[in-house]
């Protein structure tokens, strides 16, 4: 059930099943969530959508986490694992550079190999959805925006590092897309929260960085909500609509739903756009999902306990 092959014919006759991984924040139910939100510490924890059944759930714990994920950490989808890295400590906010994976056949956490090259918080992150998770960017200990460029093969259980980016990149957005790892937008030491509008994308086919595109986004903006649509489109959410880059040229396509115009996390599929967003940042958290052909969105409901903020999140097909 493991093997790619497998993976691919179920693909094919369209029996694979769609999740949404999220590391979601707990919410007590008895209080107002926004008051609960900025009088204490989110706790967070990993929730499941089912995109066929509609349904929602929880993983268990990261070991040595039961009281709660690592802030800030990444999670990464490869076949049927689910990656966990790095994050800030809940309790001591002590940086950590560790690497769990879960898998959903076996439904079991294991440890993976630490990521290299000391600590390392806000960088780009993205997975070829098979076996491998790429890491750029960032910043050290001491707030200096990163060039370096790792990647972790789950199989193998090994880190490889890649040649460096051409330019310094602190909270960049990781997307792969088209056989490329594409790191968008960030800044470098000097430019703190000053985003470009640049990217520039690793070709694994050849192992070489194409040249930087210096106007690949319209504005200056967080990349956070750039993602792949799985049809050789990018779309990205932005200034309460959805663009889609075709020639160069981001174009709009839809408006996003009120509810959502704050986007904690955006992911696609041929047919079909998932965001996870609120009003304002002391807002409950909903998801919406839109048709790329007919541009409609439907809201999807879930108890109340999964109204929490969405820290990070991955999409993947079991």
């Amino acid at each position: 059930m493991e093997l790619p092959e497998f993976r691919q014919c179920r693909k094919v006759a369209d029996v694979n099943q769609r999740v949404i991984v999220m590391a979601q924040a707990r919410v007590d139910s008895t209080h107002n969530h926004a008051f609960m939100k900025y009088m204490t510490i989110p706790v967070y924890r990993l929730t499941v959508y089912e995109e066929k059944t509609g349904g929602w759930s929880e993983l268990p714990p990261v070991p040595g986490f039961s009281d709660g994920l690592p802030m800030f950490c990444h999670l990464a989808a490869l076949g049927l694992n689910l990656v966990v890295i790095g994050g800030w400590n809940p309790v001591t906010w002590e940086v950590s550079n560790a690497v769990f994976i879960y898998n959903f056949l076996s439904a079991k956490w294991r440890r993976g190999t630490d990521m290299p090259g000391g600590h390392r918080s806000f960088y780009a992150c993205a997975s070829n959805s098979d076996r491998t998770v790429f890491i750029a960017g960032g910043h050290d200990c001491n707030k200096n925006a990163l060039r370096s460029v790792m990647m972790y093969d789950v199989t193998k259980d090994e880190w490889v590092q890649l040649p460096d980016m051409a330019r310094e990149r602190d909270e960049c957005k990781g997307v792969f897309h088209c056989g490329k790892f594409h790191v968008v937008g960030g800044y470098p030491t000097e430019m703190q929260g000053c985003f470009e509008r640049s990217a520039e994308a690793f070709d694994v086919a050849t192992w070489q960085w194409d040249q930087v595109q210096d106007d690949f986004l319209e504005t200056a903006t967080c990349p956070l909500t750039c993602t792949d649509g799985g049809d050789e489109r990018l779309f990205m959410c932005r200034a309460g609509d959805v663009s889609v880059l075709q020639s160069s040229t981001w174009q709009v396509v839809a408006e996003l739903p009120t509810e959502v115009q704050r986007i904690t996390f955006v992911t696609a599929w041929p047919d079909k756009m998932l965001v996870i967003g609120c009003t304002r940042f002391d807002e409950s958290h909903r998801v919406y999902v839109m048709g790329l052909k007919n541009h409609k969105w439907t809201k999807l409901e879930a108890p109340e306990e999964y109204y929490g903020h969405v820290q990070s999140a991955s999409c993947l097909e079991i």
